[in-house]
């Protein structure tokens, strides 16, 4: 673990402050939406689904953006790039604010979707990875612990700022906080060092095989993060109302919501203190694993309250040790150099199917059942755990 020293003055620092601003650019531009888009619709009086499908685009023109913000930060770091996406991210909700009609609505949030792009994890990786270089999963790892914390902040922070100023207020509240504290951090805390990447002959002797960053290694990477994007994406939005189809009570439902943030956080505390000898690739196997193993459980016992809840602590562990290793799969099988890029060559399918999911999950729940629904997410848990078993380590 760093030293004091390195937390204050040397690299470690990035980590408390990526901590801050993840925390609060999850909260004020990914979480917000559930509770705030129904108030715009209702204001508007457009239609669910349309105000909700801004969101999407969202994500979608965030799946777009990746690759080039990944490319930039490897260019000119963190420092630079995630600065800009605060203010992005900070102009788009002022302006959602004043957006008055179905044009200017879309076109905000596909603004917020550059914003989004660029300070998220995918974003703070591609920065820990310039910084760190091939040393970049601890501290991926203790970022990922802070960012667990932005729905449980985010969402009662919402509802409160909801309650005082109305959600034009609220997101006044969340632009300020985006462009006068995200932003300042950013750019004059990052450290704007970058790590050498195999200096001398003797360290390229002692690094270990690398796989390219392109072919069939690469598209099983990709595959695999975006086959699992698909999970939690649909169940976010629809396990709770399924959960209470079933008979379980709405108090009982809304404690098992609850669980996964925690199962999360307990998780990336685990992998921190007795995973770091394991192997990425194995731990994101073991993770996609435990997530198919939820979904049999359900299948073989049926939904109640126990068995809902074992599913969300179940899920909720599996999603923390996956966000991490999109962070260090591509580290370790590809290496540092243009860690950035290839962070957001992965990144863009994964939003896309982000941007897809609550919708193609609800087109089944609507044409078919509850069951069949849930039998399309493990599907695609399935189709991630055979792209992850089916990637080849490199040989030393």
């Amino acid at each position: 673990m760093p030293s004091f020293r390195d937390v204050v003055h040397g690299p470690w620092r990035a980590v408390p402050v990526l901590g801050v601003t993840q925390i609060v650019a999850w909260g004020t531009i990914f979480y917000s939406p559930v509770l705030t888009v129904p108030l715009i619709a209702a204001e508007h009086g457009w239609s669910l689904s349309f105000a909700m499908g801004g969101f999407s685009l969202c994500l979608l023109v965030a799946g777009l953006a990746s690759p080039l913000i990944g490319s930039m930060i490897d260019r000119f770091g963190g420092h630079v790039v995630m600065t800009a996406g605060s203010l992005i991210g900070a102009s788009g909700l002022f302006a959602l604010v004043h957006a008055a009609d179905e044009v200017s609505y879309l076109a905000v949030w596909m603004v917020l979707g550059v914003g989004l792009a660029a300070s998220l994890y995918d974003a703070a990786f591609a920065t820990l990875g310039r910084i760190f270089g091939a040393a970049a999963r601890s501290p991926i790892t203790v970022l990922t612990l802070a960012g667990g914390f932005a729905s449980t902040v985010g969402w009662p922070s919402t509802h409160l700022l909801m309650n005082a100023a109305g959600w034009r207020g609220t997101y006044l509240v969340y632009a300020a906080l985006l462009a006068l504290v995200c932003a300042p951090l950013h750019v004059f805390l990052l450290p704007r060092s970058r790590a050498v990447v195999h200096a001398t002959p003797a360290d390229v002797a002692k690094s270990p095989a690398l796989l390219p960053p392109h072919g069939l290694a690469f598209l099983l990477v990709a595959a695999a993060f975006a086959s699992y994007a698909f999970v939690p994406s649909a169940l976010s939005a629809h396990l709770l109302a399924v959960f209470g189809r079933s008979g379980i009570d709405a108090a009982t439902v809304v404690i098992i919501g609850a669980l996964f943030g925690p199962a999360q956080v307990a998780a990336r505390l685990v992998e921190l203190m007795f995973g770091r000898n394991l192997h990425p690739l194995n731990l994101a196997r073991f993770a996609v694993t435990l997530l198919v193993t939820s979904f049999v459980m359900l299948a073989l016992l049926g939904i109640s309250a126990p068995v809902a809840a074992a599913f969300a602590l179940m899920f909720g562990a599996a999603n923390g040790l996956i966000t991490i290793a999109r962070g260090a799969v591509p580290l370790a099988l590809f290496g540092p150099a243009g860690y950035g890029a290839l962070i957001g060559r992965i990144a863009g399918p994964s939003l896309l199917m982000q941007a897809a999911a609550p919708f193609a999950l609800a087109f089944v729940i609507e044409r078919a059942s509850d069951p069949a629904a849930l039998a399309c997410a493990a599907a695609f848990a399935v189709i991630a755990l055979i792209c992850f078993a089916s990637i080849r380590r490199p040989r030393a």
